[in-house]
């Protein structure tokens, strides 16, 4: 069973990968990347990680990514290999933060560089209660931090458009944040929620955890490149 408090974690896992692991997965990424790939994966993208319901990847690009980022997916093989071994000697750690994690997503490789940013928005849950692969938190992995900006956020609030009530599997009521579409910054009313900002620049082979019901986002890049790689924890039925 997943309790909504899963959905709503923040937590950290310190040495989730080797300074040896760090560098095994910048080179990885780099021999990807070549001469051609930051246009490549940048600015010759056309699609994205992200969507909004009765909006084009374009239009949902310019909401989330209004200065574009580099993406690579589905990343290098190696890297996959490092990560997924990183994520089986975590999980012990990784399922005292969620206890009804079983796996994890695809990982993807993104990266920031002077002026891009993703604004804030939350991940969901699943697209529908009944699905049988919940998703509980988004993971991050920074390999290399921005000389300036490009810090991890989430933002708390308890601005009540955020929150509806929502009976539970166990048959309680309870509050369940972010069940409808739209918690992103292509609603006015999101984007002039009140919010309290927490930033993180955690040391590099450290991964963050933050629950899919979670308001997150990256500051904007002001020199250097950010470089991370994502993916999702879920629980399957």
């Amino acid at each position: 069973m997943i309790h909504i408090a899963e959905t709503l974690t923040v937590s950290s896992i310190e040495n989730f990968l080797t300074t040896d692991e760090v560098a095994t997965l910048i080179t990885a990424v780099d021999d990807v990347l070549g001469d051609t790939g930051f246009r490549r994966f940048d600015t010759e993208r056309t699609t994205t990680l992200h969507s909004i319901p009765g909006h084009t990847s374009e239009q949902a690009m310019a909401v989330y990514e209004p200065a574009g980022r580099l993406e690579i997916h589905p990343p290098p093989e190696l890297a996959t290999k490092v990560l997924d071994q990183a994520v089986e000697r975590a999980m012990p750690a990784l399922r005292r933060a969620l206890p009804a994690l079983t796996s994890c997503r695809e990982w993807m490789y993104v990266e920031y560089a002077p002026g891009q940013h993703i604004t804030p928005h939350v991940d969901g849950i699943a697209p529908h209660p009944t699905d049988p692969v919940r998703q509980l938190a988004g993971i991050s992995v920074v390999l290399e931090h921005a000389e300036e900006g490009g810090e991890f956020f989430v933002d708390t609030t308890s601005y009540p458009a955020l929150w509806s009530e929502h009976k539970g599997d166990d048959g309680y009521d309870r509050a369940m944040a972010f069940i409808h579409d739209g918690a992103d910054h292509s609603a006015d009313w999101f984007r002039a929620m009140p919010r309290t900002r927490w930033s993180v620049s955690p040391a590099p082979g450290t991964a963050l955890l933050y629950g899919s019901q979670v308001t997150h986002g990256t500051e904007p890049v002001r020199a250097g490149r950010e470089r991370k790689f994502i993916s999702w924890l879920i629980s399957e039925a």
